[in-house]
């Protein structure tokens, strides 16, 4: 993450992990989204037997939804082949990756929006409330389909002249597409793990005041160390920086950082600031192109999450070093 990859139209992609051990004949019929979700997934439960696989997206496989579709109209609704519609439902990644390892243990998708990973997560958070014992495997992937973002194109929510570089650089009204996927193993005990999520807040509103007096109230609870720091989800989009500026005002004593010029948006890619955020925790230093302001310190134990999609869904995390809630690892 030192050098930062060039954005191209607009867009930042995702470059596909290699698939080791998936049938050539299924591989062949997966869509992007689910390689992306298998590639990130496969390798967390090589070892491990997960109590339950649970991922969020807005869109799952879009792109092979819209095929099957065209498909409809292509072959005058005749003899079809059932590929594309079955790799293009949302629950086609938890399924994959369950149907792989022969997994037939709890299996739920979320399809929030901007809010389908934090879902997920709380949904995985129930479960440890009463089974800490337990291990899920939980994470969000979303992919850029042609079919989405011209939608979100000609709406104004991405414009194909910016690139990521000057994302912060000028005030205008759009940003870049992404895409990614990122999971990890979630279970209640300490050992082992790489950090712990302390808290999970969601809310849906336009009000900027009520965002700020919800993470105010969650400061209170879990009060900013002096090696705490802020990861931000602004993405450049003028018309939701008050959001922003109010989350900062409430952390003023707190050092920003941002991604999103790393990733583009996309609905989940709070996904990434939490992959992120844990290794912070686990002591690895951020790159320079992540920060915003103020001044690091020498150890990060705290990392406060703010995003928001479209202005109306926004989500608060607290990722820590301390045994709090719920292990987290990758």
């Amino acid at each position: 993450m030192d050098a930062i990859a060039p954005s191209a139209d607009g867009k930042m992609v995702a470059i596909e992990p290699a698939l080791e051990g998936v049938p050539p004949g299924m591989l062949r019929r997966m869509s992007k989204a689910v390689r992306m979700g298998i590639g990130a997934g496969l390798p967390l439960i090589t070892d491990t037997v997960p109590d339950g696989i649970i991922i969020g997206t807005a869109n799952g496989g879009m792109e092979d939804c819209i095929k099957f579709l065209n498909q409809l109209i292509d072959y005058d609704e005749g003899m079809l082949t059932p590929g594309s519609f079955v790799q293009s439902t949302p629950n086609a990644i938890a399924g994959q990756l369950s149907l792989i390892k022969k997994n037939r243990n709890y299996n739920a998708t979320h399809v929030h929006l901007g809010l389908a990973f934090e879902n997920a997560l709380v949904d995985a958070k129930m479960f440890l409330n009463r089974h800490p014992e337990n291990t899920y495997l939980v994470g969000a992937v979303d992919e850029i389909s042609s079919y989405n973002y011209n939608i979100d194109r000609l709406a104004g929510w991405y414009d194909p002249a910016l690139n990521n570089k000057d994302l912060y650089a000028y005030d205008h009204t759009a940003t870049i597409a992404g895409e990614g996927a990122a999971l990890f193993l979630l279970n209640g005990t300490p050992e082992g793990a790489l950090a712990k999520i302390a808290a999970i807040e969601t809310l849906h509103t336009n009000d900027v005041q009520l965002v700020a007096t919800r993470l105010g109230a969650l400061l209170d609870k879990y009060p900013p160390t002096k090696n705490t720091i802020l990861l931000s989800g602004e993405n450049g989009d003028a018309r939701f920086q008050h959001f922003y500026d109010a989350v900062e005002a409430s952390c003023v004593a707190l050092p920003v950082l941002h991604y999103k010029h790393l990733t583009g948006e996309y609905p989940t890619a709070v996904s990434f600031a939490v992959w992120l955020a844990a290794n912070l925790a686990g002591n690895n230093k951020p790159p320079a192109a992540l920060l915003k302001k103020g001044t690091l310190p020498e150890a990060i134990d705290q990392v406060v999450i703010y995003n928001n999609y479209h202005g109306k869904q926004h989500s608060f995390m607290l990722i820590s070093k301390s045994r709090l809630t719920a292990a987290l690892a990758t």
